[in-house]
């Protein structure tokens, strides 16, 4: 859980400091009062800050499936959330009848709840994680794909002496690219841009 130490004239100075810093409110925290302070004479001689520590309370995972469901049935798309662990990645297994609504066309849809998750998750999670969402296992699905769009692109490079630059992708697809060509001594990659719209370009190496 993320929690901050912060000072202030008064305790409740401190505390809007704590939540300024912490980016949440009141209700999603626990506050332990460490020293209340003390004015001082004319409120400068002999003062001494309030000290406050603050600590958020939200469960990250909890907080990100209550998005999630919220989003989606807003989105006229209700959908059952299973939750999967691999190290610092956390998998969002979605099911619903209207699951292709959230795909979207290449998986944008899904894409774009996938950056605004993981944005929910770490703004409650002590550590950084990854977060996938996957649907219909569509994830295996656009690996797939991802890797023959590679491997024809990365002739395309080779065969005209040009950079080739893909589509905007998160982290998780670029990360198949780079994969899927890390042996192809013909062309090197890398990725440019700023997220949520980082891309792979793939550079002939020459003959």
């Amino acid at each position: 859980m993320k929690q901050v130490t912060a000072t202030g004239q008064t305790v409740e100075e401190a505390v809007e400091s704590a939540l300024a810093q912490l980016n949440t409110s009141k209700e999603q925290t626990s506050i332990d009062i460490i020293d209340e302070g003390k004015k001082g004479i004319f409120g400068i001689f002999g003062s001494r800050p309030a000290v406050v520590k603050v600590t958020v309370t939200m469960n990250p995972i909890d907080e990100a499936k209550k998005f999630l469901h919220h989003v989606c049935e807003q989105m006229g798309a209700p959908v059952e959330i299973e939750v999967q662990h691999d190290g610092r990645q956390v998998y969002f297994i979605l099911t619903g009848e209207k699951i292709a609504l959230l795909i979207g066309k290449r998986g944008q849809t899904l894409n774009s709840l996938q950056y605004l998750t993981q944005l929910v998750m770490n703004r409650l999670s002590k550590e950084y994680v990854t977060v996938i969402l996957d649907a219909e296992n569509y994830r295996s699905r656009r690996s797939e794909t991802l890797i023959q769009l590679a491997q024809r692109l990365a002739q395309k490079a080779i065969e005209t002496g040009k950079e080739v630059s893909l589509e905007p992708m998160p982290s998780y697809e670029r990360k198949v690219i780079h994969t899927a060509l890390a042996d192809n001594n013909r062309v090197k990659t890398s990725s440019d841009g700023t997220e949520p719209h980082r891309f792979v370009v793939i550079s002939p190496l020459g003959k």
